[in-house]
């Protein structure tokens, strides 16, 4: 019998986070790259193991040099497969520093690309870098969903370190520009998915389900995602029929005082103005977890509180159409 009640829990969680009913106020569990929570009076499963390295060399199309899966995964030392891609790191962006200051080019990718779970944190001015990891620090940034772990890691990673690694991390990162990255498609279904390392990875001849009123953003090849860490290898965001157009009325005219033009801080084209970030063209699962948790008052400090009368009388679907549409758009 509780075996029975536990899988009719689980169906009912996988219908309700694909129609994007929940609790008013819970986050968003697409947004967050997070699975469902576990059924009441039960304990949530552990993550799933990380494919074990079997010791052979892995290689992606040109790249020079191929590497084991536990040197892709070295924390302190991560692999670069393509160094011409970028300038020159910084030790902190490509070793860290042990114990807690791990690798920046570990989860941001040696071109500040990035994922969904995490950041793409290419081409952002230095100022607002520098501001972002001081919130961090002080405690000023973090998430609006419990089981978000990664930004206790990086509020971690943030408090350990110094100054002068804090600034020539902004200063090579800041150099870069973002180029496209995620396709963004208009549909009513998705591939069925599964979370594994913060991220939704498709499941191999698994079909389809109704998109409902998310956004999935998903690796186009898991494997070089997932597994070998493949900075060239992009994702797709399938976001709700019309979304798009319904976005674009809210960013272009503030949707008759429901919010602001986000042209008016963020430049034409939301290609970013002096210390202002870029929006264009970036992950539409990090804008919604930004407007939601700066909405939710998980953010504060100096750039939060200037974006909260922006997002503090939109709707969740507001909040999804908009991130759909910036990231749409061309960086």
């Amino acid at each position: 019998m509780l075996k029975t009640t536990r899988v009719l829990f689980a169906v009912l969680g996988v219908f309700l986070l694909a129609a994007g009913i929940r609790a008013a106020g819970d986050p968003p569990e697409w947004a967050y790259n997070a699975p469902p929570a576990p059924p009441p009076g039960t304990t949530p499963p552990p993550p799933a193991p990380p494919a074990p390295d079997d010791g052979s060399i892995k290689n992606l199309p040109g790249a020079a040099k191929g590497f084991t899966v536990t040197e892709i995964r070295n924390q302190f030392g991560p692999a670069d497969w393509y160094p011409g891609d970028h300038p020159s790191m910084p030790d902190v962006v490509a070793h860290g520093r042990r114990p807690d200051v791990r690798a920046c080019s570990l989860c941001h990718y040696p071109n500040g690309k990035g994922r969904p779970e995490n950041a793409g944190i290419t081409g952002l001015p230095v100022e607002y870098f520098i501001k972002t990891m001081d919130d961090f620090r002080s405690g000023a940034r973090k998430s609006a969903h419990p089981r978000k772990a990664n930004t206790n890691v990086m509020i971690t990673i943030a408090k350990g370190m110094t100054d002068r690694e804090l600034h020539a991390a902004a200063e090579y990162f800041g150099s870069m520009k973002w180029t496209p990255w995620i396709k963004v498609v208009e549909s009513q279904t998705v591939p069925k998915t599964r979370v594994q390392g913060g991220m939704f990875l498709k499941i191999e001849g698994g079909g389809t389900e109704p998109l409902g009123r998310r956004i999935i953003e998903t690796p186009d090849n898991a494997e070089h995602t997932e597994m070998l860490r493949d900075p060239r290898s992009g994702f797709t965001a399938y976001v709700p029929v019309g979304s798009l157009q319904a976005g674009k009325t809210l960013v272009e005219t503030g949707g008759n005082g429901k919010t602001e033009r986000c042209a008016v801080c963020h430049g034409a084209g939301l290609h970013g103005l002096g210390p202002v970030p870029p929006l264009a063209g970036r992950s539409p699962s990090y804008l919604m977890r930004q407007m939601f948790d700066i909405q939710q008052g998980a953010r504060t400090g100096i750039w939060s509180e200037l974006m909260l009368p922006a997002v503090k009388n939109l709707t969740e679907e507001e909040m999804m159409t908009i991130a759909a549409y910036v990231a749409s758009m061309t960086p």
